[in-house]
């Protein structure tokens, strides 16, 4: 008998755990290569998880709405399906399992799903070499987290499961933790990978030099074209957007240590409330397309976004941002965080007597403030003509 594991993909370059939704397959179901075996929540969606070969799916599996690291060891496929029987069929012996990557663990540590709450331990059970039940760190990392002070507890592994150097030289960096038992009691609710990836992608964006630029929009046009036609009127405002940067090309740039990235077209990402996270469809080409292909094209990606299912290709690469809270009155300004690989992101807060409050988040290394003005000129006279804004 032929065993070989299922592991835990990786599914994007930051990914660096996965949650298993549910299994589609039991043990001893035959199963195709390319055959989608259960569903895997990324950082940012929702993807099958496929057959890599013909075979039959064998136990033990891996527990579902659980966390497991990249490369961790899901489940089995066998080239036999007789001593498969349900979920209580035994993992092969040392004789017939192939040996995993000396970092991967032959079987998962279990990781308890997002309404798991746990109690943290008294901090003298949680010295710098870790804490009982943490992932195994490289001696190296162990050294590290020794000289630096680090609670090996408080860190999350790499792929394969393994707390390496990188991962205490990172929380080195980030500086230090609250002291928590100062305060009242309290426990842990662990982070689902969306929820990870949005704090990671945010603290990254603090190296970038931004200055801010607040200007008021007349919305009364655009809200009206909107209602009366049954339009989006965030697709509206990306599209003012999206016209304005491609007036001002220098908006279109992203700073890198070689030089200035000028793209070759506007790709506009708008964010998207979702239950425990937000996401970011970008929109492409939104200066030069027709309006009715943006519509649908907007239509599309707002269905996969709530249904957790954009593909990477749906949310990664956008060349400016626009994030539009003027859902909720309360909201009378606010600015944005700049997502890494822009020039901007623009701030869009409730309307009041016409008028909305748009602040302008700009990399400083790519634009200056009189090219922010310029800029906000050119966006307030698109927000007032909203049938330019479909007919361009």
């Amino acid at each position: 008998m032929s065993l070989h594991p299922v592991h835990m993909p990786g599914l994007s370059d930051t990914m660096q755990s996965g949650r298993l939704v549910r299994w589609l397959k039991k043990p001893g179901d035959a199963v195709h290569k390319g055959e989608a075996l259960a569903e895997i929540e990324s950082d940012k969606a929702i993807m099958d998880l496929e057959a890599f070969d013909d075979g039959y799916l064998a136990g033990p599996l891996a527990k579902e709405e659980a966390d497991y690291p990249v490369g961790a060891t899901l489940a089995w496929i066998s080239d036999e399906a007789d001593s498969h029987h349900g979920n209580t069929f035994t993992a092969p012996s040392k004789e017939h399992r192939p040996a995993p990557a000396e970092t991967v663990p032959s079987s998962p540590p279990e990781v308890h799903d997002d309404s798991g709450l746990h109690h943290r331990q008294n901090a003298s059970h949680a010295g710098p070499t870790g804490t009982p039940g943490s992932a195994p760190a490289s001696p190296r990392a162990r050294a590290l987290a020794r000289e630096l002070g680090i609670d090996l507890g408080r860190l999350q592994p790499g792929p394969g499961g393994i707390i390496k150097s990188p991962q205490v030289i990172a929380a080195a960096l980030r500086g230090p933790e609250p002291d928590l038992d100062a305060g009242p009691p309290w426990r842990y609710k662990l982070l689902t990978p969306m929820r990870r990836s949005i704090a990671d992608n945010m603290t990254a964006t603090l190296h970038t030099p931004c200055f801010h630029a607040t200007t008021r929009l007349h919305l009364d046009a655009l809200s009206d074209q909107a209602r009366t036609e049954g339009q989006s009127l965030s697709l509206l405002l990306a599209r003012a957007l999206a016209l304005s940067v491609a007036r001002h090309p220098e908006f279109n740039a992203v700073w890198t240590p070689q030089g200035l990235a000028v793209r070759q077209r506007v790709d506009i990402g708008i964010a998207v409330e979702l239950p425990g996270g937000l996401v970011t469809p970008v929109v492409r080409d939104m200066a030069q397309r027709p309006w009715k292909t943006l519509e649908k094209d907007w239509q599309r990606l707002r269905h996969l976004a709530r249904q957790q299912r954009l593909r990477a290709e749906d949310y990664l690469g956008a060349t400016v941002y626009l994030s539009n809270l003027g859902m909720f009155p309360s909201v009378e300004r606010f600015q944005a965080l700049l997502p890494l690989g822009a020039s901007a992101i623009l701030a869009i807060a409730a309307a009041r007597d016409g008028q909305a409050e748009a602040t302008l988040t700009a990399d400083h290394r790519v634009v200056y403030g009189a090219d922010a003005a310029r800029f906000l000129q050119t966006l307030g006279a698109c927000v007032k003509d909203p049938q330019a804004l479909i007919r361009a």
